[in-house]
């Protein structure tokens, strides 16, 4: 299985003051804002020269980033792992007997598919694994969180 890092997930409870940090102080371009219906979240992603930043911003109390923030405060929420066939990662990390916490892909932000392993197998990280949209497919009309 050939991974890359594709972003960085960074949970945010201002956005504002999460704005004020990385475009008016760091001076980093956000793109526009992505709204991720499944998880209840809206991602504003941020380049900086190959992966990315994700700010994530909760859009419903109950949503993950929500509970996150609420739970730990913001901060770092998850790794994103770009892989080329999702499905067969999937198959091939449960053979590992690695803990998923989605055994199918999910639609995410930017037309991907997504699939989360739960922390207790990856040392305590969050670990995000994408697909991301060839413009064909099923995958192309998903989104990635």
């Amino acid at each position: 299985m050939k991974v890359t890092l594709d972003h960085i997930g960074i949970a945010v409870g201002d956005l504002a003051a999460a704005l004020a940090f990385y475009r008016d102080a760091l001076g980093l371009e956000i793109e526009a804002p992505e709204d991720v219906a499944s998880q209840r979240v809206r991602a504003h992603f941020v380049p900086v020269g190959g992966p990315s930043l994700e700010l994530l911003e909760a859009t419903a109390p109950d949503s993950p980033i929500a509970k996150f923030v609420e739970k730990r405060g913001p901060g770092l929420h998850h790794l994103t792992l770009a892989v080329d066939d999702i499905r067969a990662a999937l198959a091939q990390l449960d053979a590992r007997g690695v803990r998923l916490i989605d055994r199918e892909p999910r639609p995410g932000a930017e037309g991907s598919l997504v699939a989360f392993i739960h922390p207790s197998s990856a040392h305590g990280v969050l670990v995000e694994l994408t697909q991301k949209a060839t413009g064909h497919g099923p995958q192309a009309t998903g989104q990635r969180a």
